[in-house]
Order: structure tokens, then C-alpha cells, then sequence
């Protein structure tokens, strides 16, 4: 059938209020619909009179008719095509009514507006009436008078759509002569000739799962818009509206329909929130494309009453966003959730939200302010060590699910002791908790700049410095907390040191001060950037620039700590050390605990992991190109594995990565470390790691660990 077909009989295509608004565009559809009608009236009149072209499906089911009303169908699939086709007939119309095209204007007219004496209210002019997010701009260009200027209305993707197509019309149609055959052309190829495969449900027939098979097409449905169509689907008819409007109405506000990354994908963050609601709902882990089927399970098993069900999504939804929207204000002091929300987020991971939704539900009531506050602090502490530690970060996700079900099953009194527990006993690579002497051994050799992403530093520093303003344990000071994701990270000792700070120093020497200057000890944060000049300048001058201009405590520690001496490698050190106590104060674990508890027989089996078994295993691939990482990146250094497991660096084979990175170094090197897959930043630790985990063991420590690298 044509769209003459479709729209000639009075009748009423109404598109539910819970499909997702009006999204075509011009570049992805507008124009390629148009080119379409092009073509194919090029080739009805060049070889082909009978030529069609197909548009695609619709679905619809029959609605209630009321009594003398018009027919009404409700648009199941198809709407974006259905409405686009409106635009497009309706531009078509006012562009021949404009040139004094009367007949050809009447015979579009029944297309896009019922008869008056067939309308009962306002909204029964329009054939096809929109989701309620587009109507008012849907009835505005719809309505526009013939020849008014588009600036008139409000600019909706509606209107622009309207626009182009009548720029386009208008221009096809030029002002020759020909133009009203033209026209005549136009609309009898658009009516007759563009074809629409329609499917019709009467009242009865499961609209919901002919919707699911079709929505593939055309532009793809994020898993908010599926899962509102279904529990929409599932409510009489007479509360969709006003369910709507209470508890849906907000998920199609910007800030939910933003795009968020999680992990390496980007969702919608409404689509984002139901997955982590579902699974802190559930207890089971599963991947984000399976939202939906997920869902539909849990409705049909568990909460089987939508109407009591909407009302628990959009409280939970409220304080999801109050909690993320409260974590992004800078200034002030946040809540206890808020500031755990900031700083798992500057770590880079969202795999907490599901607990912390969990933790929020109406069934948890009766857990105390005092043990939330544990289970946060224990949380965050796990989540800050490991990332310290480098720990894989791996299997989080079902670390958190399988701590939120331990959790649920104990009385409320007991929760926040058995959160500490679980995260204490647990050995594995994936879910251990680094104790003190691990954390002290990586953060204390890591060359942190390089190491730690910036936003990971600037929170450590931010953390640091509250502790030293009194936030947020309570002893408050005069000031308040430091402004949280503004400050940059600033070396006391400058990258550039060799202008400045020239010291008569062996090469060596020289090594040794390039590693140390990106140790934790040789950083800070400034609140205010420092310009170059200052930046690279000598000790002194930073010195005076700090006490003079800066008020972040933890830099005045660092001055007097330095004394009379000045800053130097030492300095650097002595500070570190105390950077490093700091932190493990701030995020601490329980007393005697030991992070790794794999008996020595593990640990002996992790150690003996070495490449040619990961070659072996498929890990790493013989011939596999190796080049210098991250500070390391050395011009024109470049390794091979081969298949034995050995590392050839110039044509000479090397048994231990350790071997092959002193041979181009000429000194002690973590070679796991120092090699990095090429075209990556893989390095080879990190792939050793990721082996370790996957078959259940922990990572190995790492060999020939020269005291400029940790791991």
C-alpha cells in the first residue's frame, strides 16, 4: 500500500505517549528519502512506468473507538517513517497551494487533515498524532500558514524536517513553465508509487513482541526506550498518561538521555540507571545489552505489579541522580555518598553504583547512618588501594554483585562488619584487598606521574589535604574543604631540572633524579596554575611562591620538611614516605590484615609464569613486536617474541624481558613492566596479569624488580 492508502480515510494514528519522541535527521534520512523520490521518478520516466520504491513496515493496533469518533490506530513501529511522511506531504501541500497549484493542493489535503465535520477536538485535524514530547511541536508546523516565515514557530527537529523538505520541493520544481507538471509528477509518485508493508493487530494480539522483532530497523532503541514500552504495554490504557508523567516523564529530560560511558561503551544514562538498579534489584551479573530481556524476566518472576513497580524505579532514579549530581559540585562539603560517588568516579570505574542503589532500597531501611558510613569508607578504601596497587581490574563488576548478595543476606546490624569480611577474606587477583605492605611497596617506587592517570592523583592530593583541613571526619578548620577537580599537578622539583637545578651529577645520577622527580614524594596540587617561569624555576623561588600565594597545607608540609637543606632527591624520599603513611590512614584496611592469601605454593606457581608460556597459552603471539613504555619510549628500540619465549633486541635473543630491557638500558629494569605491546600500552605485566586472573590465580610479583620501577 501507498501513503494514500494509509492517510486517504479519515482516521487517527496515534503514537503512545511511551515511545520514544520524534529522531530522524537529515543527513541519515530526510535527504536520502529524498534522493529516493528522485530517483525513482528518473526512472518511472525513463524506462520503468511501473516502478515502486519500498519504504518499510509499519505496525499498528486497533484502539478504542468511541462512539461517532474516528477510527483510531495505535502506532506500534513505523512512527518515524509515519510522521516523516506527514512533513513531507505537508510541505508538499503548502508548496503547491503557494504557487496556485489548487487542484493538486486538494487532492494532498485529505492526507494530512480529517474533514472538520469528521473532528470531535482539536487534535482530530492531525493523521498521524505524535508521542506527547512532540505534539505542541508537531501541531505548530503542521499549522503553519501558507507562505509564513519558519522563524514564527519554535525550532523542533519537526520543523527543520518541514523546512528542508520544502526547500527542497521548491527547488526541484524551479519556475519554468513545467513546474505544475512537475508538481502533478510529484505528488502522484509520492501517493501511489513509494510503498509501505503494513501490519495491523486488532486489540487482542501481542503488540510488544511484534515491536521487539521490528525495532532493529531504522535507528536503534536504546534499552530505556524498550523497557518503556513495555511497562507501558502492561498498563490499562485509562493510567498511561498520568503513570507517564509521574514517574517516567523525567527519564527524557536531557540529562538522562545524555550519552555515558561505562567501561568502553556508551549508553544512555537512563539505560545506564536501569541496569545498575536491575542488578542491585536482582543479584545477578550480566552484561548491559541484556537490560531488557533481564527486565521482562524480572517482571514476570518477581515484580509482577507495574503499578507498584514505576513508583520504586523513579524514587531510586531520584537518588541516583541526586547523589551523581551532588558528587560534580566542586566547592563544599559533600555528603558522605557523595564524596565516595567523586572519588570512585576520578578512579575511572562505576562498578559500585548497583551496591550504593542497593544500599538506598526501602528493604536496607534498617541499616544505621553509622554502618553506612563503614560500608562506604570500606568500599572506597578497596577501590583506592587497588587502584594504587595496579591490581586487575577485572572481575570487579561481579566482585561488587557478589558482595551485595553476601550482604543481603544478613541482618542489618550485621551488614557493614560483613562487607569488611568479605573484602578481607577474599585472595583473589580480581577481589583482594592490597594490605599496607604492598601498597607502600608500589606507591612508594612507582614514578607516580606516569603512572597514575592525573585524575587518580589529583584525588589522592585532594583527599590528603581535606584530612589536613579536617574534613570530612569533623574538625573542621576556618577553611573549608580544597575545590575538588580543579587543582593541577605540579612537580617541586621541575621535569626541566637541568636548567635550574643543575647539579654536578654521573650519568647515573642523572638517571636516578629523571625517575625520582615523578615519585608521589616530588608532587603536589596548586590550586592556581603556576606559569613557567615560576614552574621551572629554582627551589628557592617555589619555595617563596608556595608561602606566599598557595594555600594547600600538604606543599607546606612538603617546604618543612625540606628544611634548610633544600629540596633535593632525599627531600623527595623522606616525602613520599610520609605521603604514602598518609594514605593508608585515610583509606584504611582492618588491623593484621593481609591483602594476598594464597598459600606459598600459589604463590611459587605465579611466579613461574614466564612468556613462553603465555605464548603457549595464546596470551601473546610469537613474533609479537615489543617497544619501550610509557616515560621509557626510547626512538627506534624495538624487541620481538619469539616462539620460545625469549626476547630478541637487535638480532640477540634474551631469556627474561628483565635481560632484554637491561641490554638497552644498560642497568636493572622490571622488564614486565619496561616492555609494552607496540601500538598499545599494554605491557607485558599487564598481560601476565590478566592470564593469572583468568585462570583463578593472583598476579605474580614481579621479577628483577629494579627499585626505580615497583610493578
Amino acid at each position: 500500500m501507498g501513503p494514500r492508502d494509509v492517510f486517504y480515510r479519515p482516521t487517527r494514528l496515534v503514537v503512545p505517549l511511551f515511545q520514544r519522541p520524534y529522531v530522524w535527521s537529515q543527513e541519515l534520512q530526510w535527504q536520502p528519502l529524498w534522493e529516493d523520490i528522485v530517483r525513482l521518478i528518473e526512472v518511472i520516466e525513463s524506462h520503468d512506468p511501473r516502478a515502486t520504491h519500498f519504504l518499510g513496515a509499519i505496525v499498528t493496533q486497533q484502539g478504542p473507538a468511541s462512539l461517532g469518533g474516528l477510527p483510531t490506530w495505535n502506532v506500534i513501529d513505523g512512527q518515524q517513517r509515519l510522521t516523516t511522511l506527514q512533513l513531507f506531504l505537508d510541505a508538499m501541500h503548502s508548496s503547491f497551494d503557494y504557487r496556485g497549484f489548487t487542484s493538486l493542493a486538494q487532492r494532498v489535503l485529505p492526507l494530512i487533515e480529517n474533514a472538520e465535520h469528521e473532528r470531535s477536538k482539536d487534535e482530530d485535524r492531525y493523521k498521524v498524532w505524535p508521542t506527547n514530547r512532540d505534539r505542541e511541536g508537531f501541531a505548530a508546523v503542521m499549522s503553519l500558514p501558507v507562505g509564513a516565515n519558519y522563524g514564527d514557530i519554535p525550532r523542533t527537529r519537526m520543523r527543520d524536517a518541514r523546512e528542508f523538505f520544502s526547500a527542497v520541493i521548491g527547488e526541484w520544481l524551479g519556475r519554468g513553465d513545467d513546474a505544475e507538471g512537475r508538481a502533478a509528477t510529484l505528488a502522484n509518485t509520492v501517493m501511489t508509487r513509494l510503498e509501505i508493508a503494513s501490519i495491523t493487530l486488532d486489540a487482542n494480539e501481542d503488540a510488544q513482541a511484534i515491536f521487539e522483532t521490528l525495532n532493529a530497523r531504522g535507528t536503534p532503541l536504546s534499552a530505556a526506550d524498550l523497557t518503556k514500552n513495555f511497562v507501558f504495554q502492561q498498563l490499562p490504557e485509562e493510567e498511561t498518561e498520568a503513570a507517564y508523567r509521574q514517574y517516567w516523564a523525567d527519564f527524557e529530560t536531557s540529562w538522562w538521555e545524555e550519552s555515558v560511558t561505562s567501561g568502553r561503551v556508551r549508553n544512555t544514562r537512563s539505560s545506564l540507571f536501569l541496569w545498575q538498579w536491575l542488578v542491585a534489584r536482582t543479584l545477578n551479573d550480566f552484561p548491559i545489552r541484556e537490560v531488557f530481556t533481564q527486565f521482562k524476566h524480572y517482571v514476570s518472576t518477581t515484580a509482577k505489579d507495574i503499578g507498584s513497580l514505576l513508583p520504586q524505579i523513579k524514587r531510586a532514579a531520584d537518588r541516583y541522580r541526586s547523589v551523581i549530581e551532588g558528587s560534580s559540585n566542586p566547592v563544599g562539603e559533600l555528603s558522605r555518598v557523595e564524596l565516595f560517588s567523586y572519588r570512585v568516579d576520578a578512579l575511572g570505574t562505576d562498578v559500585a553504583r548497583p551496591l550504593i542503589i542497593w544500599l538506598d532500597e526501602p528493604e536496607q531501611a534498617g541499616i544505621s547512618e553509622v554502618d553506612r558510613t563503614r560500608i562506604l569508607e570500606t568500599l572506597e578504601s578497596w577501590f583506592v588501594r587497588r587502584a594504587l596497587a595496579k591490581a586487575p581490574s577485572q572481575g570487579s563488576n561481579r566482585t561488587i554483585v557478589d558482595l551485595t548478595r553476601h550482604a543481603s543476606a544478613q541482618a542489618p546490624e550485621r551488614v557493614a562488619q560483613a562487607v569488611i569480611d568479605f573484602l578481607a577474606s577474599s585472595g583473589a587477583a580480581t577481589a583482594y584487598w592490597p594490605d599496607d605492605a604492598e601498597v607502600r611497596s608500589v606507591v612508594s617506587e612507582a614514578r607516580a606521574y606516569r603512572v597514575y592517570r592525573q585524575s587518580i592523583q589529583r584525588m589522592v592530593f585532594e583527599a590528603l589535604e581535606d584530612v589536613k583541613r579536617g574534613y570530612p571526619d569533623g574538625r573542621r578548620f576556618a577553611m573549608g574543604p580544597i575545590v575538588r577537580g580543579k587543582a593541577t599537578i605540579e612537580h617541586l622539583m621541575p621535569q626541566k631540572w637541568r636548567k635550574s637545578w643543575f647539579a654536578e651529577l654521573s650519568d647515573d645520577e642523572q638517571a636516578m633524579r629523571d625517575h625520582r622527580i615523578q615519585q608521589l614524594g616530588n608532587l603536589t596540587i596548586v590550586t592556581q596554575s603556576l606559569n613557567t617561569r615560576v614552574s621551572n624555576g629554582p627551589w628557592e623561588q617555589k619555595r617563596d611562591h608556595f608561602l606566599r600565594s598557595d594555600d594547600v597545607l600538604i606543599t607546606k608540609d612538603a617546604i618543612d620538611l625540606a628544611g634548610e637543606t633544600g629540596w633535593d632527591e632525599g627531600a623527595i624520599e623522606r616525602r613520599t614516605a610520609q605521603l604514602v603513611d598518609q594514605i593508608l590512614a585515610v583509606w584504611p584496611v582492618p588491623e593484621g590484615h593481609i591483602g594476598r592469601t594464597e598459600t606459598t605454593a600459589q604463590s611459587s606457581s605465579s611466579n613461574a609464569v614466564g612468556l613462553a608460556q603465555l605464548v603457549d597459552a595464546g596470551w601473546l603471539e610469537a613474533g609479537a613486536r615489543l617497544v619501550p613504555g610509557g616515560s621509557y619510549l626510547t626512538e627506534g628500540v624495538e624487541a620481538t617474541i619469539v616462539q620460545d619465549g625469549r626476547i630478541h633486541v637487535g638480532g640477540i635473543p634474551h631469556d627474561t624481558p628483565s635481560g632484554a630491557g637491561r641490554a638497552v638500558l644498560g642497568h636493572g629494569v622490571n622488564g614486565w613492566w619496561y616492555w609494552a605491546l607496540a601500538g598499545t600500552e599494554r605491557r607485558l605485566s599487564h598481560v601476565r596479569d590478566e592470564y593469572l586472573a583468568s585462570v583463578g590465580d593472583a598476579p605474580a610479583d614481579a621479577e628483577d624488580e629494579f627499585e626505580g620501577d615497583g610493578r
